[in-house]
């Protein structure tokens, strides 16, 4: 008995501490959040005041291609505070890459580029600093904004497949089709703008293919690289006016190298290396800017073909002549690289070259060295042949002109000397 009595009194002296523990912990969570500052446990209000989005939000439409301006005010409700920073989110809906993009500005504007055949969606909130939110920013309710433009023009007949190429640097071609439902005898109009431009432009040189127009021909000096690169095509016909289609791009990512136009083979028949070098395209596209990829093409004594690509930095690679190869074959294609452009396109490939199995091969200098001692060995027999020649010459005049002497001498002998002694030299 005295021992369940013990038992029993240990469990009413836990029971007893635990509710101890429990009270003191509410009473110093009470404690808390009675002595924290009001501001910090909301996310609207701050100083006794609500923080209200930004006030009169427009999205105005400058005639930039696409390019809009974002404007607003301060809110009211905050108006009469002293001392205190407020800045403004902003976030807006890229339609180009489909995901949302943020900013935070003290500005009361903001520039950003849309797609204007599809909605313009804007969302903004305030955030507010002062003395009395002890440091702390506070974040007011968020509110949107959606600008949609105006879609106008014949159904079906915005142009489609439009696709741009900036050739070494030095020119672009932007090229599209027509639309599917193209009224007939329709004219199109391509206008476009960037940063350094005051107003749009028409397109300086259209491509005409069979009478109608099918691109836009951009020297190097209407283009600018590293910023936006608005673009809208539109156009009339009979039927009333085609539809309208924005685009936007950055032309350093569309750039189109020349094909390699020196590519030199050399191969060692002792140590079976082949080195493959050569000169970086023309055009307008820095050296540095340049990566490359080589294609090697082998044909085996079995008849079966080995292809092999490998990218690299530099303007040379050495292979090593596989022993049952019959033929290998190398070509060479360059692009812009990711130091100087996000994307671009490959160039075309250079011409081939080409090394059998059966062939001698003596590298380059060794050429040179065997055409020249050729040309040598020519000259050199033409010298002797005109020589002989000139020599024969003059013996034989030597020899024509002393017979004309001996048969002169030979008649005044006769004449001069006595009948009886002629005989003697005839």
């Amino acid at each position: 008995m005295r021992s369940g009595a013990f038992i029993t009194q240990q469990r009413k002296q836990k029971n007893m501490l635990l509710l101890n523990k429990i009270s003191a912990w509410i009473s110093a969570s009470t404690l808390l959040l009675l002595t924290q500052h009001p501001v910090c446990t909301s996310a609207v209000t701050a100083c006794g005041v609500f923080v209200d989005p930004p006030a009169n939000i427009e999205i105005k439409d400058p005639g930039l291609l696409g390019q809009l301006s974002i404007h607003w005010t301060r809110p009211d409700s905050i108006q009469n505070l002293k001392d205190c920073t407020v800045r403004y989110q902003l976030r807006y809906y890229d339609t180009y890459e489909e995901r949302w993009r943020s900013i935070r500005t003290l500005k009361l504007n903001f520039a950003a580029q849309f797609d204007l055949e599809k909605p313009v969606k804007v969302r903004m909130f305030t955030l507010l600093k002062c003395p009395c939110t002890n440091g702390t920013e506070v974040q007011g309710e968020e509110t949107e904004s959606v600008y949609t433009p105006e879609l106008t023009g014949v159904e079906g007949s915005r142009i489609r497949e439009f696709h741009c190429v900036f050739y070494g640097n030095e020119y672009m071609d932007c090229t599209w089709e027509s639309g599917p439902a193209q009224p007939l005898n329709s004219q199109h109009h391509l206008y476009y703008w960037h940063s350094e431009m005051d107003e749009t432009k028409e397109c300086p040189e259209y491509i005409v293919i069979s009478g109608v127009r099918r691109g836009c021909r951009f020297p190097r000096k209407s283009l600018k690289e590293f910023s936006t690169f608005n673009v809208c095509v539109n156009g009339s016909s009979p039927a009333g006016n085609l539809r309208t289609a924005f685009f936007s791009l950055e032309v350093q990512n569309h750039v189109k190298p020349a094909a390699v136009s020196y590519l030199r083979l050399r191969v060692s028949e002792m140590e079976r290396l082949v080195k493959l070098d050569w000169a970086p395209p023309n055009g307008m596209v820095p050296e540095h800017c340049l990566e490359y990829e080589v294609e090697s093409n082998t044909t085996m004594a079995d008849g079966t073909d080995h292809q092999q690509r490998k990218g690299l930095e530099n303007t040379s690679i050495d292979f090593l002549k596989e022993g049952e190869s019959k033929k290998s074959c190398f070509r060479v294609r360059s692009k812009v690289n990711m130091y100087c452009a996000d994307a671009g396109f490959w160039s075309d490939w250079s011409h081939i070259k080409c090394i059998a199995s059966q062939e001698t091969y003596v590298p380059a200098w060794d050429h040179l060295i065997l055409v020249g001692l050729l040309v040598i060995a020519i000259v050199f027999i033409l010298i002797i042949c005109l020589s002989l020649w000139i020599l024969r010459k003059i013996c034989m005049k030597k020899t024509s002109k002393k017979g004309v002497l001996y048969t002169l001498y030979k008649q005044k002998l006769h004449e001069n000397m006595p009948t009886i002694l002629s005989p003697i030299f005839q």
